[in-house]
């Protein structure tokens, strides 16, 4: 019997080209507007899965418009009550259902402070369209799972369409109309060697860098959720300092590597970890003694590692009800998380 996560994965392609047709209009406006505003700096407000998106898109907008991003927490104005100066700045809240206090909150003070605000939501009318200036339906459709799959992938498309109309920048945005092809195919790629080296671990390292980091969260977020496995996510580069004296023989390592800058560092370090008798899976055709998975080359360094989520969704389902569970309905957890 297929699961509701299954499904919602194999939506993928679908729910990105849905999103690409209808919200044209809005993703355009919204990039406009940061275009008009300029702003020196840009915030993300997040949580979960919506987080690790907003990580990815502080990557992307670093690396493509030069402007820093940070992350506020949104207990600065739920809990603290703090006055931020966000004058000169532009702010993206993500949050599926648009309805948890906190972030709410969070993205109401940034609209009143004067930055121009961005809701990346999967439900409109909400709470969090009303807190911002721009909100934007990333119409992923009702997901089911309480796992987030499909609208963590839309909330990254939504984000990197609104880049690519702030910077003008034609490669991106060849690259973002061509993702529900990407996305086609790497929904299909079968990471099952990775199940069998998995074996009896009780615990893992997922590594990335750059945006393949903020896949590396997320990675690491659904191992928890849906298999009741520890997973930890560092960059490949920050593990060195201190957590690699963990990883000895069989210790297994997932790594993660776009085609991009930071691809041959990953993969030395991918080997390197080899060496030691771990059990080390990476994307990357540079690997020499690390073992390689397929991926998707998209021909862009930034979509490239967002098609690297689709081939883990696709293994962690498998692998969760391998181990007797049910990835719809992880223990402890509920679809919609209000927190203040």
């Amino acid at each position: 019997m297929q699961t509701n996560m299954r499904r919602e994965i194999d939506e993928i392609p679908e729910a990105a080209q849905r999103l690409l047709e209808r919200s044209a209009d809005q993703l355009k406006a919204a990039g406009s507007a940061l275009r008009a505003k300029d702003p020196a700096f840009l915030v993300t407000i997040a949580r979960g899965s919506s987080d690790h998106a907003a990580l990815f898109l502080k990557y992307a907008i670093e690396l493509q418009a030069g402007r820093p991003v940070a992350s506020l927490g949104p207990s600065l104005a739920s809990i603290y009550g703090a006055k931020l100066k966000l004058g000169g700045a532009a702010a993206i809240a993500i949050s599926q259902s648009g309805k948890s206090p906190d972030i709410v909150a969070m993205a109401q003070a940034a609209t009143d402070a004067g930055a121009v605000s961005i809701a990346l939501t999967n439900t409109l009318p909400s709470p969090i369209s009303k807190a911002c200036t721009h909100p934007l339906d990333i119409l992923a459709g009702p997901e089911i799972a309480v796992a987030a799959t499909k609208s963590y992938v839309n909330s990254i498309v939504a984000g990197l369409a609104v880049l690519g109309e702030w910077t003008g920048d034609a490669a991106l945005q060849r690259a973002v109309a061509d993702l529900p092809n990407q996305f086609a195919k790497a929904v299909k790629l079968d990471w099952h060697e990775f199940a069998a080296d998995l074996g009896e671990a009780e615990s893992l390292y997922v590594l990335g860098r750059g945006p393949a980091l903020a896949i590396a969260s997320e990675a690491a977020l659904k191992f928890k959720e849906t298999s009741g496995m520890h997973a930890e996510a560092y960059s490949a580069a920050e593990v060195l300092h201190g957590p690699v004296a963990l990883v000895g023989a069989k210790f297994p390592v997932l790594t993660l590597a776009a085609r991009d800058a930071a691809e041959g560092s990953v993969a030395e370090i991918a080997d390197g970890m080899a060496e030691k008798g771990a059990v080390v899976h990476v994307t990357s055709s540079r690997a020499g003694k690390a073992k390689r998975l397929p991926f998707v080359e998209t021909g862009h360094p930034i979509t490239d590692a967002l098609t690297l989520i689709l081939p883990f969704y696709g293994f962690v389902e498998a692998w969760s009800r391998s181990r007797g569970l049910n990835p719809d309905a992880p223990a402890s957890l509920k679809k919609v998380t209000e927190t203040r």
